[in-house]
Formats: C-alpha cells, sequence, structure tokens
C-alpha cells in the first residue's frame, strides 16, 4: 500500500508541475506581458539570459528624423525566435517614446505608458525577419533607440539588443 500511496503522489505531483509548466508556456505565447514593460525581462520560469549576441540586429534606413516622420525599423537574425518586445526609447532618459503603425503578421501592439508604444508577438510562431514603422511623436523629444528583446526558447533570451542612435533633425 505505501508504494502504491508514492507512486500516486509522484503521479500527481508530475501532472501538476505539467500543468504549470504548461500554463506559463501558453500564457507568455500570445505576448509579453506589461510586466516586462520597463526593463523588457521575459518573465519565464527559470530563464536563462544570454549577453552575447551575434546574430541579431536592429536597424534602421534613417539616422536622422523630424517630429511626426514614420521611422521603418527591421529586425533581422540568422536563428529563429517564437517571441520579442519592440520599444523605441529616448536617448536621454531612456523613456519609450512614439507608436509603432504598421506591424508584422505574429505580432501585435502592447500599450506599456501610451497606445501602441511597444509591440510583442502574437503567437509562437517561429520568427526571424521582421519589418515595422514607428511613427515618431509630433513634438520634439531627442535622439532615439530602438530596443528589442528575443525569446529564442522558453529558456534562453537576449535582452535590450539596440539599434544604433537615429538622431532628431532640426535641434539647436
Amino acid at each position: 500500500m505505501e508504494d502504491g500511496g508514492r507512486a500516486h503522489t509522484a503521479i500527481v505531483g508530475w501532472a501538476c508541475t505539467t500543468l504549470c509548466l504548461v500554463s506559463y508556456a501558453a500564457a507568455f505565447s500570445q505576448g509579453a506581458s506589461l510586466s516586462a514593460c520597463t526593463d523588457m525581462m521575459p518573465r519565464h520560469l527559470r530563464v536563462q539570459l544570454h549577453s552575447s549576441n551575434n546574430f541579431i540586429t536592429v536597424h534602421t534606413n534613417m539616422s536622422v528624423y523630424f517630429p511626426g516622420d514614420k521611422v521603418p525599423v527591421t529586425v533581422r537574425s540568422t536563428r529563429d525566435y517564437m517571441g520579442f518586445m519592440l520599444q523605441a526609447r529616448k536617448v536621454s532618459n531612456n523613456e519609450i517614446a512614439g507608436t509603432f503603425i504598421f506591424l508584422p503578421p505574429g505580432s501585435k501592439l502592447l500599450s506599456c505608458f501610451e497606445d501602441g508604444d511597444t509591440v510583442t508577438h502574437s503567437d509562437k510562431s517561429l520568427k526571424r525577419n521582421l519589418s515595422f514603422v514607428w511613427k515618431a511623436p509630433d513634438q520634439p523629444i531627442g535622439d532615439v533607440k530602438f530596443f528589442i528583446s528575443i525569446v529564442q526558447s522558453y529558456f534562453v533570451y537576449w535582452a535590450k539588443i539596440e539599434s544604433a542612435v537615429v538622431a532628431q533633425g532640426g535641434q539647436n
């Protein structure tokens, strides 16, 4: 009877662990949570942050923008990944700025501080090269950089990969 009790306990424990992991995975398979807005870090269990990145780049074909401009942003990767979070931030104070107005399939807008200021994945399909359009605020905000966090798998991610500075034109 004692062995049967241990077996039952083991099965129940395994089932609970599996259901918990499945529910966590399902929770983030449709995009980053609002809790990641500030630091752009995934909220998965036991994730492993990787610091070296030689396969993902974030860039734009514009080195200067003016208030109200639409800026194309491209994410290129030599490896597939499942999840991401993309933001534009002011160089002066690291605040999220502007809104995204064009998104590729498999992504959706997230409102961290204002409507549409962040983009995240909307499903867990594999992604590689993505194109977006960011709209600068109508009022001057200064120079910006684009940041992306990439989740390759449930346990492996890279946080805040940054673009080159895109300078605001017309500043004194």
